[in-house]
């Protein structure tokens, strides 16, 4: 295994206590997942033990909705006082002035709002719940009042990839620290609805030539993205810790049945964190070798941008075409060099 890069362990575990969640987000990858055989609380004291054991510094606990989840703040409380830093993900629904003092009081570092687009309707139609839009803003208002830093996730979608920018003004009125624009992911519902939803490759050229402008005019919101095939753009400048997809390189994602898949977006099962020795599957695991070390095929061996590429999101390129190695979907490379 070509170790160059290689971590004695993640930077971020990615968790899921459950998958019961208030809404019904046209394009979740989650929303088929069972709801049975989730860990006890005992059990997932259990998990905290071995990451911390394993020195995981970061963990970032996703859904489903994590605040249905009855033993969030109990589980974030055990984790913190284990050394481990703990993020969130949420719809937001659910998190009035209450719960905003009680995630300070608990010692989150910080709280990730999704937000789909800055219309409130169009919003609401991707998150197939009226007056979610409204509530969302609610949180961040909440989390600035209570002086815990916030983040908001954006999906990019056919609905938002013309007027994204619009978000930045609003985002601006609760300090939001930092904006993650994320591809649209092609597994669960997100793949049943992508014909309607998913952007072509040359819209994805477009999208992200935009948001690279935005990001370079914007100073006081840090704005992100999750896509290796960003490397095809010459004003693409940011210098990522790992190349190509993070995913098994950098961190882990664990069910809410304990099973271990490289991220959320893949469902494929590496062992169970409950069963098996984590410490292995990312030292010893076929798969993650696979990830760590990809074949370039089809237009992916001439290109010159493949060494940071590395043929893309592998989570994307697994659901699409059932292997790794084959070039990624969203791609807008023709062939030869680089459009």
């Amino acid at each position: 295994m070509n170790k160059s890069f290689f971590l004695n362990a993640p930077l971020t575990i990615n968790i899921t206590l459950s998958y019961r969640c208030n809404f019904n987000c046209i394009h979740c990858y989650s929303r088929e997942e069972d709801f049975k055989n989730e860990l006890t609380f005992k059990q997932l004291k259990t998990v905290i033990d071995i990451l911390a054991s394993w020195k995981v510094p970061f963990l970032n606990i996703g859904g489903g909705e994590p605040l249905i989840y009855p033993h969030l703040f109990e589980f974030v409380s055990y984790a913190t006082s284990k050394g481990i830093q703990c993020s969130m993900n949420t719809n937001g629904y659910l998190l009035d002035r209450e719960v905003a003092k009680k995630i300070k009081q608990t010692g989150f570092k910080s709280i990730g709002v999704s937000i789909d687009s800055p219309e409130e309707e169009k919003h609401d139609l991707f998150r197939n719940k009226k007056g979610s839009f409204k509530k969302a803003l609610a949180a961040l208002e909440n989390l600035y009042l209570e002086n815990v830093k916030t983040t908001v996730s954006m999906v990019i979608s056919k609905l938002n990839f013309n007027n994204f920018q619009d978000l930045i003004p609003i985002l601006r009125q609760y300090k939001v620290a930092q904006l993650f624009l994320h591809n649209y992911k092609c597994s669960g519902l997100g793949y049943k609805n992508m014909e309607q939803y998913d952007l072509t490759p040359e819209e994805w050229k477009d999208f992200y030539s935009r948001a690279l402008q935005l990001k370079k005019i914007t100073k006081d919101i840090i704005i992100s993205f999750d896509d290796p095939i960003l490397h095809l753009l010459p004003e693409y400048e940011d210098t990522p810790l790992v190349k190509g997809s993070t995913c098994g390189k950098l961190s882990l994602n664990i069910k809410s049945n304990g099973d271990i898949t490289p991220c959320g977006f893949m469902p494929v099962i590496l062992g169970n964190i409950i069963k098996d020795d984590i410490t292995k599957i990312w030292k010893d695991s076929p798969i993650l070798n696979i990830l760590r070390n990809p074949i370039p095929q089809g237009k992916c061996i001439s290109c010159g941008v493949f060494e940071n590429c590395l043929g893309g999101c592998k989570a994307r390129t697994y659901m699409l075409t059932g292997e790794f190695h084959k070039p990624d979907p969203h791609c807008w490379k023709k062939g030869g060099d680089i459009e």
